[in-house]
Order: structure tokens, then sequence, then C-alpha cells
């Protein structure tokens, strides 16, 4: 179970702890920590990791703390050895941040997180052949950000992805000779992608698309002597596109 994060401090507050409660308050004489500013001790993570940053040494005793900002700050700052000896902490924030920072070979605990972000950041980093076991993940924002990464090869899998979006991505990377069989896509933001960017000759069967944002993206690369036909389109930025591409061929203008 995640922790309630309402310890966090807004960013205008300036948090003072009490000095002569502190551990570690003998740094104070020596500069390396000032009260209200960089401190271990304060409910604040901006001080928190102004503290660990100039005194990383003391992070890796912060893994455990109670406080759920002082543990993800900490574990940028504690060392990799450990962070591989915690147990899987009950937060998403430190959870993500153990994501960011651990070897891609020892990311496979955080494959299955109940946290989006952290499958997230498992996905922007795994080796993009281990990318295939997110293409089914129940949140689309997992699946988008596999589909930026996922090898060309596999991404015909997530043609048919339920979201819009990630079939977008799919759209924008596919190969241009692949995207026959995107044509037909249920949504319009999708298919001009695919006449955008899919081979001349295969742009024709989309001359005559229902959406006329499809057909003008169509009738600016369809060959020419298959784009004549679009002339008198019901719409006229289509018209205005045909008759720009086939110039001097035409006689006469709207």
């Amino acid at each position: 179970m995640s922790e309630r994060h309402s310890g966090a401090t807004p960013l205008n507050e300036v948090v003072l702890a009490d000095c002569s409660a502190c551990p570690h308050r003998a740094l104070l004489a020596e500069g390396k920590c000032e009260p209200g500013d960089v401190c271990l001790i304060a409910q604040s993570g901006r001080q928190i990791d102004r503290f660990l940053r100039r005194n990383p040494q003391f992070a890796q005793e912060c893994l455990h703390d109670p406080f759920w900002e002082r543990r993800a700050i900490a574990t940028r700052y504690a060392p990799l050895d450990a962070l591989r000896q915690m147990p899987r902490d009950r937060d998403e924030v430190v959870r993500r941040v153990v994501a960011s920072r651990l070897p891609i070979g020892e990311l496979d605990v955080y494959l299955r997180d109940e946290d989006r972000e952290v499958r997230m950041t498992v996905a922007n980093r795994i080796a993009p052949e281990r990318l295939g076991e997110l293409i089914g993940d129940d949140d689309y924002l997992v699946r988008l950000t596999a589909a930026k990464r996922l090898p060309h090869g596999q991404l015909p899998r997530m043609a048919h992805d339920p979201e819009r979006e990630v079939r977008k991505e799919v759209a924008r990377r596919l190969p241009p000779f692949a995207l026959q069989f995107m044509a037909q896509d249920a949504d319009a933001e999708v298919r001009c992608i695919v006449a955008e960017r899919m081979l001349p000759e295969d742009a024709v069967q989309m001359l005559h698309d229902e959406d006329w944002l499809v057909r003008l993206q169509a009738a600016q690369s369809a060959p020419l002597e298959a784009i004549a036909e679009l002339v008198d389109d019901a719409e006229s930025d289509v018209r205005a596109a045909v008759r720009r591409r086939l110039g001097g061929f035409l006689l006469g203008d709207e």
C-alpha cells in the first residue's frame, strides 16, 4: 500500500527543524548543513535533497526512514548495492527512483508494479527486446511508452491497440511500406498519419477516405495520375492541394 503524500511541503514554505534534536548537528559547525535550507531532518524535500547532495554518505541510513520523501530522495544518492538489498518499498515514488537507478538487467521485479509510472520508468529503460512483455499492459500510457521503443518487427502487434494514441505512435514509427494494414483504422487521426507516411502508390487507397483531412494527406503524396479525380472534391482544401500539385496539367482555376 502506498503512503499518502500529504507530508510533502509546499515549495514556498520554509521549514525549520530543531537542530538540538538532530544526530548530525556537528555538521552545522562544518558548514555541511544550514537550518531552513540544507537539512536532513526537516520535513522538506528540497532541504533533504540539498543535504544529501552535499553529504551523500548519509543516504543509506535513510533508506528505511518512516518519511516517504526522505526515503525517495535517499534512494537517489545511496550506493547501488544498498538499493539491491532494499525490500520492495511500499511507496510508489521510492520504487520509481529505484527503477530509474537499478541496472537494466535487474528491473524484472518492477515490470508488473502496481504503479503505472513505475512501469513507465521500466519501459523507458529495459532492453527493447523485453518490451513485448508490456504490450498488453492495462494502462495505455505504459503501452504508449513501450510503442515508442519497441523494435520495428514487433510494432504490428500494437497496430490494433484499443487506445488511439498508441496506434498513432505505431503509425509514426512503422516503415512506410508496412502501413497498408493500418489504412482502415477506425480513427481519422491515425489514418492521417498513415496517409502522410505511406508509399505514394499505397496512398491511392486513401484518396476516397470519408475524412477530408485524410484525403488531403493522401492527395499530397499519391501519384499525379491518381489525384486528378479529386479536382472536384467536396472540400476546398483538398481541391486546392490537388490543383497545386497538378499545376500546368489543368486549365483554369477556381
